[in-house]
Formats: structure tokens, C-alpha cells, sequence
């Protein structure tokens, strides 16, 4: 399977068109900037955790994303809750397992929330990935001790599991799933400096899965959309911190012109 920059194109009008809502049960570090996010790109999104309303919640949202940043016994009944009646309505699941394998508390709560209902798109550093397959792997707080090419088999077997579409992060982003790998290269040095930029791409997977039915392309679109919109947003950054400010417009000013420039991704059958 092949993405083009006018089928990335295609999504990000939709998205801008439809304006789905994207249901976030996030962490506390990086609510803002990814709803920020969400408005930018042309999304609705809402932020709500509470155990009472989320499963209502659900059932207005175009896609569910789970996000284990900051964790504590309710918010893991509310995403379990909310995980389960997503599967229920048939509306996609993104699951962030952050900083999965940094404690075993963070990984049974990985375990945990992937017995309870099958994502749609997992999305992690190469560490993260790892720790979803195997509880013996380990993570530096939420950052990835490994390179995304050496979690590639993990990814596999991971995507085989469950049935879903996995994206392993790094400077090379791997999105692996309906029997196909596809690389996708874009992406700026500064970015790991800012803080939630990985939150962030999970959250803009959730648009993306909003608007399409196929869980690959639209992890993969999401992915190259991130990683171009910090391309263009590093040209004009002076460092971390006018790097997220322009990000943001990067995102909301993105057309079809900035993607055919820049786009750099290529396919695989997957084990090939």
C-alpha cells in the first residue's frame, strides 16, 4: 500500500470539512497543547476523564484516544470503560501506552487496557512498543532507549496480536499493519525537545482514524503530517519554545503544496 501526498491531501480536507470530535482521556502535561493541536488541524477535540460521563462521551466521538501519561486507579477504570463501549460503537481506538515498561504498574495498566479492547492504532516509542509485547522490556521515564528499526519486529508481532495498526516513533516512524510496513522519514531533530509532540501525534491519529476507515493510512497520514508540519515550524524556530508556536500555525496553514514537497515515505509487504 502506497500513500501519496494527495491522499494525505484528502484526509487533512476532510478533517477541515467535518470537524469530528476526537474524545482525549490524556495526561495532565500535555492536555493543552494537543487540543491545541486538534483545533489547528481542524478537529474538535474534548478532554473529559471523568468516570460518570465517558462513556456518554464516547458515544458522540468520532474516535477515542487513550493516553497513560499520568496514571491513577480512576482514570484507568475511565479508559477501560471508554475503551470498552468504543468497541461496542465500532469507533476507532488509538492507545498511547507512555512510558510503558518504566514501572510495572504502567505496564499491567498497558496489558490491561489491550485485554479490555482491541485499538484500532498503538502508537509508541520503540521502548513502548516493546514493553506492549513483552513485560521484561524497559523504558528511560517516556523516552525510548531503543531506535525504532529495532522494535520493527516487536511492531509485527505486536500488529499480528491484535489485529491492529502500530506505529513505532523515532526518526524513522514504522506504521505496521494490514500485511504492509510503510516508512515514514519526515520530522525535525528539534522536535524530541518539546515536550507531548508524541502525545500529540497519537492525538492527531485519532482525527485522522476519524475520517478513514483504513487504520494504516490513517496512522501513516498522521504521521507524515506531524512530521512535516515541524519541518516547516523548525525553519522559522529559534529553539524548542517558538519551535511549538509555529508548529501550530504550520498546522493550521498546511496544504496540499507543503505535503508533495516534502512527503517522504515509502512501502513494504510486511516481513519483507
Amino acid at each position: 500500500m502506497e500513500i501519496s501526498a494527495h491522499s494525505v491531501w484528502q484526509d487533512v480536507a476532510r478533517i477541515r470539512e467535518r470537524a469530528p470530535l476526537v474524545h482525549n482521556i490524556t495526561n495532565y502535561v500535555v492536555m493543552n497543547s494537543t487540543a491545541n493541536a486538534l483545533l489547528a488541524i481542524g478537529a474538535s477535540p474534548v478532554m473529559a476523564h471523568a468516570v460518570p460521563e465517558v462513556e456518554d462521551m464516547v458515544g458522540i466521538a468520532g474516535a477515542l484516544v487513550i493516553n497513560i501519561g499520568t496514571l491513577s486507579d480512576p482514570w484507568i477504570e475511565a479508559m477501560e470503560r471508554a475503551m470498552k463501549r468504543a468497541q461496542a460503537l465500532g469507533t476507532p481506538i488509538v492507545l498511547d501506552p507512555v512510558g510503558a515498561g518504566a514501572t510495572p504498574y504502567r505496564t499491567r495498566t498497558v496489558h490491561r487496557l489491550l485485554a479490555a479492547a482491541r485499538p484500532a492504532i498503538i502508537r509508541g516509542n520503540a521502548s513502548e512498543i516493546r514493553a506492549c509485547v513483552s513485560e521484561a522490556a524497559s523504558t528511560k521515564g517516556v523516552d525510548s532507549t531503543e531506535g525504532a528499526e529495532a522494535a520493527a519486529t516487536d511492531a509485527r508481532r505486536l500488529a499480528e496480536q491484535m489485529s491492529a495498526v502500530v506505529v513505532a516513533s523515532g526518526e524513522t516512524d514504522y506504521v505496521t499493519g494490514e500485511g504492509c510496513v510503510l516508512r515514514v522519514a519526515n520530522g525535525h531533530p528539534l522536535m524530541p525537545r518539546v515536550t507531548g509532540l508524541g502525545c500529540t501525534a497519537s492525538a492527531l491519529c485519532g482525527a485522522f482514524a476519524a475520517v478513514n476507515a483504513s487504520p494504516l493510512r490513517a496512522a501513516a497520514h498522521a504521521m507524515a503530517v506531524i512530521g512535516i508540519a515541524g519541518e516547516l515550524a523548525a525553519e522559522r524556530a529559534q529553539g524548542p519554545g517558538t519551535l511549538q508556536l509555529y508548529f501550530l500555525d504550520a498546522l493550521y496553514a498546511l496544504n496540499e503544496s507543503h505535503i508533495a514537497a516534502r512527503l517522504r515515505a515509502t512501502s513494504q509487504r510486511a516481513g519483507g
